[in-house]
């Protein structure tokens, strides 16, 4: 499995809105939800917190996305699509936005959402997580 060795942070401006992708290794969901609370506070000002994670579980890989309040997928789809093509679990990718007064459209929105996770992911130090099963839950055996 491939994941994050270290948090990523990236930013970017887009018709004077700023996207901030916040890209941060997580191994469960309430580490998932932690991470959200975590950048919803540090960025309390923001418009918006749109969201994308993929878990590795024992059952396989969960994953979930959010436009908070952006126009239907064209926030959170954008980014899980990117998380999954990079193949990458445990992580969560958080941008923030504030909003610089232009409507930027629908297909305006998708790339900016897209641009920042994807500098996020391309400034990432992607790794390879190995798991072992153990009383039904799984254990990281070594990352690399």
């Amino acid at each position: 499995m491939k994941t994050i060795n270290e948090n990523v942070t990236t930013q970017i401006v887009e018709k004077k809105s700023k996207f901030i992708c916040d890209l941060i290794y997580v191994s469960s969901l309430a580490e998932a939800q932690e991470a959200i609370q975590k950048i919803q506070k540090k960025y309390y000002d923001a418009k918006h917190h749109t969201f994308a994670y993929r878990l590795q579980t024992k059952n396989g890989i969960v994953e979930k996305s959010s436009d908070d309040g952006e126009p239907t997928g064209t926030a959170g789809a954008p980014m899980l699509n990117l998380l999954k093509k990079s193949e990458l679990v445990n992580c969560i990718a958080v941008v923030t936005r504030y909003f610089g007064g232009i409507l930027l459209g629908t297909g305006g929105l998708v790339r900016a959402y897209s641009e920042v996770t994807k500098q996020a992911i391309e400034n990432a130090n992607i790794v390879e997580e190995y798991l072992r099963t153990r009383n039904e839950s799984y254990i990281i055996i070594s990352r690399f």
